[in-house]
């Protein structure tokens, strides 16, 4: 997931209590997650885009003490003067970082010595909410929402970062869950939408990133969203019929990809004496047809709709279609914890067709590439890096996975990847303007 940082007015009416009792559930999550790793766990860098979980864990303790204390604690000091140098991100205007792909040659400071700088400034964030006035609550909740919301951008971060880690252990130890119950999907039905002039984005009722802003018009031909995500046993008949061999499925960026890093089937996949197995957080077992094909990147994803005869839904295709006719909600669709993996699908409904799997399970590549949408204005200050500067070279998902917090996902969240990413937790919904049609051909 990309780690994106600013944000819109609060949310709610918070209070001192409220906020410190959020925060420490926030806090404690992350070191739920972290908890079934070892010091040596925490610390690798199995590739440049995956971050040592050690160095989340400090990084999302780093931004409340760069962005609450520092400005708001009296005789404000830092923890330790090198963690304002290790620990930063992308943060330009605060100062120099350390470079994000030597993340695992960081030894020291270790995991202990981070649960300390965590345990530090969690004492002094309560200091400093036990002194809040309203006005001064007022003053401060939307940075501290912020921070909470980072946090858990950076909660999903760790368990993809380690899932790679734990993949490239020859003993591909298993972080922990189980395979949930499998059964089998029934074929791809269709949400017809009628389109229109439609309106997108966030409506400022609640915490939204400022790359949801502003809601805006936008029109919309008709057309169908697939009632359910893409599955393995499509994706295998898609690499029996030479998915990954012929050009014409692909974007010419695609093509070169799939010939200069040799893929074969998603990025999890292994073939063993023909028989193809997957690595999960619950360990590695053979590939279940029922279950979302994840771990697919944009090209992948662009090039199995081409071979289905079909198209990916724009974003905003992808939000008018899940607000009208959306099975689930985030609220209730991202407790994945008892196997850290995509969910098989239960399944058609006896009433009208409903967009099945929005939220829980992978996030949806979408056609659509990252950009401002019509009005947008980064806020001004560090806090406000995170989003437009990255509005380039990125396409957009939506909904939500298997390893998104619960209370952190929303119809209108705009996660982003560059096309080529396949480590994200990214699966395929398919779109079309027109009959539906079998998968596959």
């Amino acid at each position: 997931m990309s780690d994106r940082s600013t944000m819109t007015s609060p949310t709610r009416e918070w209070t001192a209590e409220s906020l410190a009792a959020h925060y420490v559930e926030v806090r404690d999550h992350t070191e739920r997650l972290a908890a079934p790793l070892s010091p040596e766990d925490q610390t690798v860098q199995s590739m440049p885009d995956v971050s040592p979980t050690k160095w989340h864990r400090a990084h999302v303790t780093w931004f409340f003490e760069t962005f609450l204390l520092q400005p708001h604690e009296a005789g404000f000091a830092p923890f330790q003067d090198t963690y304002w140098f290790l620990f930063n991100s992308y943060y330009e205007g605060v100062g120099p970082r350390y470079a994000r792909a030597e993340r695992g040659l960081v030894s020291r400071p270790g995991a202990h010595e981070v649960g300390a700088y965590r345990a530090n400034v969690d004492e002094r964030m309560r200091a400093l909410l036990d002194r809040l006035d309203d006005g001064t609550v007022d003053k401060l909740a939307p940075t501290i929402e912020l921070g909470f919301h980072h946090e858990q951008q950076h909660q999903e971060l760790l368990l993809m970062d380690i899932k790679h880690v734990l993949s490239r252990n020859p003993l591909q130890p298993v972080y922990g869950g189980r395979p949930a119950a499998s059964t089998a999907p029934g074929a791809i039905g269709w949400v017809d939408v009628e389109g229109g002039l439609v309106e997108i984005g966030h409506d400022g009722a609640g915490f939204a990133f400022d790359n949801e802003l502003p809601r805006h018009r936008a029109f919309l031909e008709p057309y169908r969203l697939a009632d359910r995500l893409v599955t393995n046993g499509e994706w295998l008949e898609f690499m029996a019929d030479g998915g990954y061999e012929r050009h014409d499925l692909w974007l010419s960026d695609g093509w070169a990809r799939v010939q200069s890093e040799g893929w074969r089937a998603p990025f999890y996949w292994t073939e063993v004496d023909g028989v193809w197995f997957e690595h999960t957080l619950h360990g590695t077992w053979p590939v279940d047809p029922a279950l979302p094909a994840c771990h697919v990147s944009h090209y992948e994803a662009d090039a199995f709709a081409t071979w289905a005869g079909k198209r990916l839904p724009t974003e905003a295709e992808w939000e008018h279609a899940v607000a009208l006719h959306a099975a689930d909600d985030p609220a209730g669709s991202l407790d994945r914890s008892a196997s850290w993996h995509p969910s098989a699908d239960l399944g058609a409904e006896a009433d009208a067709p409903r967009v099945r799997q929005a939220f829980g399970d992978c996030w949806q590549w979408t056609s659509s590439a990252y950009l401002g949408y019509p009005g947008f204005h980064p806020p001004e200050g560090a806090i406000g890096e995170y989003n437009g500067k990255f509005m380039s070279g990125q396409m957009v998902l939506r909904g939500g996975c298997a390893l998104t917090s619960p209370g952190h996902a929303r119809l209108t969240y705009r996660n982003f990847f560059p096309p080529g990413a396949r480590w994200a937790l990214s699966g395929v919904r398919l779109a079309d303007g027109g009959a539906p049609s079998e998968v596959g051909r």
